[in-house]
């Protein structure tokens, strides 16, 4: 495991590699949820900061949905962002493969389809109206592929033998919970919110899904024109990107306390007591990208319509994280 200590010696090092150059500003979106708890503590704990120095002054925005962040940074209102694999791999096709690449993984796990108590398996959905976040946001996509493998047709209005409702999460858990809404694919801490404050219980555990439950959930995507014309600037941030995933690994307790108050200061809505730490069993903190798991993602929404074929050939630029896990005797990460 990457510490804290070592994390820190390679910050200063590439914040160091720019400092003779005029600053540039550095604009780095993220969600509040659990699963951006890396963004989030190396945001509040100022990783970020210390890291860059004096090569870049750093801002954030933060969003509720994938498709807000990609249009942000389409339109450069932002220059990197924490985001999940579907959002990415559009916004790769959308850009015939030239508007942005994934420099880093951040983490797996974190997503759940929670139903209704009376639904038992997947034999009961029939007729029922399920919620996801967004249309062809990650959860989404991964609850149409897996509905088709249970048999059931859906489609991108709402018909079929099940009815999809993509809304927003905190929508999502209103309606579940006043029993209007059977069931929704979601990330974390909604998917936990889910049980505790609606009464349901988890039908599909995602990482049951997959080899050694491993999946990429969140990952760390970045302009190519930033990257190609900041190329420090970014090994910097990646540098406090390393870091921040030492630390949430490293000092759980406090890492969620400093999860938990940034979510309820974004939200304006404090998890209740318990929810965070189940929340957290359920996803890990990773810089590996796990790439074998895109290509799943991209195939499944394929399949189910809300994606052309796609070569996602070159959508990895994973050598200035790996220049830094080298430095610190970690393994470097694959992009396959």
């Amino acid at each position: 495991m990457l510490t804290l200590g070592m994390m820190v010696g390679a910050c200063g090092s590439m914040a160091a590699a720019d400092e003779s150059a005029a600053p540039v500003p550095l604009r780095l979106g993220y969600f509040p949820n659990v699963t951006h708890g890396t963004a989030i503590v190396g945001v509040e704990e100022k990783i970020f900061e210390q890291a860059l120095g004096d090569s870049a002054t750093f801002e954030t925005a933060t969003f509720n949905a994938g498709t807000d962040a990609i249009e942000a940074l389409f339109t450069g209102a932002i220059d990197a962002t924490y985001i999940g694999p579907n959002p990415a791999i559009n916004a790769f096709a959308r850009s015939e493969g030239r508007a942005i690449r994934i420099i880093a993984g951040a983490t797996s796990g974190g997503a759940a389809l929670v139903v209704q108590p009376d639904i038992g398996s997947a034999a009961d959905l029939a007729g029922t109206t399920l919620g996801s976040p967004a249309l062809g946001n990650t959860q989404d996509v991964a609850l149409r592929a897996w509905l088709a493998e249970q048999g059931y047709a859906t489609d991108l209005e709402g018909g079929g033998d099940v009815t999809i409702m993509p809304q927003a999460n905190g929508v999502i858990l209103d309606a579940f919970t006043a029993g209007t809404l059977d069931g929704a694919w979601v990330p974390e801490p909604w998917a936990t919110r889910m049980v505790d404050q609606g009464g349901g219980h988890v039908l599909v555990d995602e990482r049951d899904l997959w080899p050694g439950g491993r999946f990429v959930t969140t990952h760390l995507i970045v302009s190519t024109s930033y990257l190609e014309a900041h190329p420090e600037v970014i090994k910097a941030l990646l540098a406090g990107h390393v870091q921040a995933t030492a630390y949430v690994n490293d000092d759980t307790e406090r890492a969620q306390r400093t999860v938990g108050a940034a979510i309820e200061a974004l939200t304006g809505t404090q998890l209740p007591a318990g929810t965070l730490q189940r929340a957290w069993e359920n996803l890990s903190f990773t810089v590996d990208p796990i790439a074998s798991s895109l290509t799943k993602s991209a195939k499944d929404a394929e399949a189910i319509g809300l994606l052309e074929p796609v070569d996602l050939e070159g959508i990895y630029a994973l050598e200035p994280l790996n220049e830094i896990l080298r430095t610190t005797g970690a393994e470097p990460v694959p992009d396959r």
